[in-house]
């Protein structure tokens, strides 16, 4: 491997998962971040690696970070906020691009802005390659691979083994709670169409039970028609709290009912600001006590199930900086296929990805 990786967001939560997953590998890659003392100090910690400074308040500085052929990896949200700059960096300098993104409303920013230019660069922007939301789409290629011709529609859950109660990191409290006012894309008639976020709520076998889950946004809802343009409908759900899908269901209708009210937004975002609490995210000991269970099901243009793909895997932090760590080391090293901003199976190829996940924790069960 002669291209350097380079990790922006080093010293953040997620950041720190992909440096030691990729250490682990026996990669040694840049650190990146906005506070040279932090930096510092970790690197020395890390035993000496290489850091540099740099702010998205000063475009020229990540720029400088990476060259043709380098892989930049960013973890520092919320992307919307933040990731803009990073992602253009890597498409001006030819380099490869990797983040820990779940908003959907920025992934399909970047194939609008970018995919033409990272095309013609010879570059492979691979956003949203973590738990958000590679499961979602390997299990979906899985299951149409296995439905054939007959697959028209798709339905993807995600679910937690064990509670998550006390597992979720400041990031995803806070992408969730403001989730809610957010639209839920959902691929319908050969077109993206923007959701209310849990409108629907139904059920997926998960394991021995039948667990409830909402309607939320994901990238499956973008780069799963790319591959299969056969399928006519791609839906996402989330059943981390089953129980609770009915109510946060009730939450979301009032919540997009306030926001059109004077001052309703404010007071919205007001209430999803007290529930972020504090920095950080699930030690290894909180991590080990959660699974990960992603289930997709095809069915036929009459709403029959032709084929269901259940994986499992370690806990969706631990996944994502497994999936990253993976991703980044093989685009370093040449292994990625399809250039442009794209999804991971058109950036690695499916059984590529099914064997890169699995060296991740994640297999069919």
């Amino acid at each position: 491997m002669t291209n350097q990786i380079v990790v922006f967001g080093a010293t953040g939560y997620t950041g720190g998962l992909v440096i030691d997953a990729l250490l682990r590998r026996g990669v040694r890659p840049v650190l990146a971040g906005r506070g040279a003392e932090r930096l510092a100090k970790l690197a020395e910690q890390l035993g000496g690696l290489e850091y540099r400074v740099a702010d998205v308040d000063d475009p020229a500085s990540v720029r400088a970070l990476v060259g043709a052929g380098d892989v930049l990896v960013t973890t520092v949200g919320p992307f919307e906020q933040f990731g803009h700059p990073v992602a253009r960096a890597a498409v001006d300098a030819g380099a490869h691009y990797v983040d820990s993104t779940g908003e959907v409303g920025f992934v399909r920013a970047l194939r609008q802005r970018h995919d033409a230019r990272a095309r013609a660069a010879g570059a492979i922007i691979a956003p949203a390659f973590g738990y958000d939301y590679v499961p979602g789409i390997l299990a979906g290629a899985l299951a149409a691979r296995a439905a054939g011709a007959a697959v028209r529609a798709m339905e993807v859950g995600y679910f937690a083994i064990g509670s998550l109660r006390n597992g979720l990191s400041q990031g995803t409290r806070k992408t969730m709670a403001e989730g809610l006012i957010l639209p839920a894309p959902v691929w319908r008639h050969g077109r993206l169409v923007d959701e209310i976020t849990a409108r629907q709520v139904r059920e997926f076998p998960v394991r021995a039970a039948r667990k409830k889950a909402f309607l939320v946004s994901g990238t499956e809802v973008l780069f799963l028609p790319a591959q299969l343009p056969e399928l006519d409908s791609v839906t996402v759900y989330n059943g981390w709290f089953p129980q609770l899908s009915r109510v946060i269901q009730l939450v979301s209708t009032l919540a997009n009912t306030t926001v059109r009210l004077p001052y309703g937004r404010n007071l919205v975002e007001a209430l999803a600001a007290r529930t972020v609490g504090g920095s950080g995210g699930p030690d290894a000991a909180e991590r080990a006590r959660t699974l990960s269970h992603v289930v997709a099901v095809a069915r036929d243009a009459s709403g029959e199930t032709v084929a269901e793909v259940h994986l499992e895997g370690p806990s969706p932090y631990s996944l994502t900086g497994e999936l990253m760590a993976w991703a980044t080391h093989e685009l370093a090293c040449g292994a990625g296929k399809t250039p442009g901003v794209v999804g991971p199976v058109d950036a690695f190829g499916l059984d590529e990805l099914v064997t890169g996940c699995a060296a991740a924790g994640l297999v069919q069960v």
